[in-house]
């Protein structure tokens, strides 16, 4: 299903004019929104809420504003014709500097290097394109200089993490443990190696909220009425 709508997206995007609005007038920049998140403080459905939130208040010309996680990989996939099983090797915890090197010896899949260059390039489009929610890989780092783009950053106290995702992934609570720590290391791994940053710096986003005081529907509310009042004001 999310698939299916980040397709109908592209689709529509694609079908816009890039010509000037009547009257000679340029056409208005769209907004973007990109969610960085520590592991189980809620990114998914936080991002879900405010994309509802924003069809509502800042709607497209006819696209639906989409968000732009797991698709993001298949979207870079698709741009750059490569093979649908390079996916193994782009999520953010991604496999070892020796692992990496060997794989590129033996020619198994392109240096990731050159995986992240696409993967920024496909972000920039749509960034661009505007009405999309980018959630991870850096997208806060590579659309900074978009005067267009909110970046939010989603934390959570342990306890509250672990229970979201034993709820979510049906895990025991060593098994979530795990995958919190791993998450969140290969996270901030991926943004210090390729980026130069420290993905928990609170200066590089417009608002830090802590999903353990926030509900996901009130952060979603409180995202959209920020970047709207920003976006008026420019």
């Amino acid at each position: 299903m999310e698939t299916e709508r980040c397709l109908a997206f592209i689709n529509c995007e694609l079908k816009l004019p890039e010509s000037p609005a009547p009257g000679g007038k340029p056409r208005p920049s769209k907004l973007a929104v990109t969610l960085s998140r520590q592991a189980g403080s809620g990114a998914w459905l936080v991002a879900k809420r405010l994309a509802e939130y924003l069809d509502q208040h800042a709607p497209g010309e006819s696209c639906r504003w989409t968000v732009f996680d797991k698709e993001l990989v298949e979207k870079v996939l698709e741009d750059h014709n490569l093979p649908k099983k390079l996916a193994h090797y782009m999520p953010e915890d991604r496999v070892s500097a020796i692992d990496d090197m060997m794989h590129e010896i033996l020619g198994l899949h392109p240096p990731s290097w050159t995986l992240v260059r696409q993967t920024t390039e496909t972000i920039l489009k749509l960034a661009e394109l505007g009405h999309v929610i980018l959630i991870g890989r850096g997208a806060n780092v590579i659309t900074g200089r978009l005067e267009h783009v909110f970046h939010v950053r989603l934390v959570g106290s342990l306890e509250k993490r672990l229970a979201r995702v034993q709820e979510h992934l049906k895990l025991d609570q060593r098994a979530a443990m795990e995958f919190i720590v791993k998450s969140d290391r290969g996270r901030q791994r991926y943004v210090k190696e390729h980026f130069k940053v420290d993905v928990e710096n609170p200066l590089l986003y417009d608002l830090v909220i802590n999903t353990d005081r926030q509900a996901c529907l009130d952060a979603a509310v409180l995202i959209g009425e920020a970047m709207l009042r920003r976006a008026a004001a420019r």
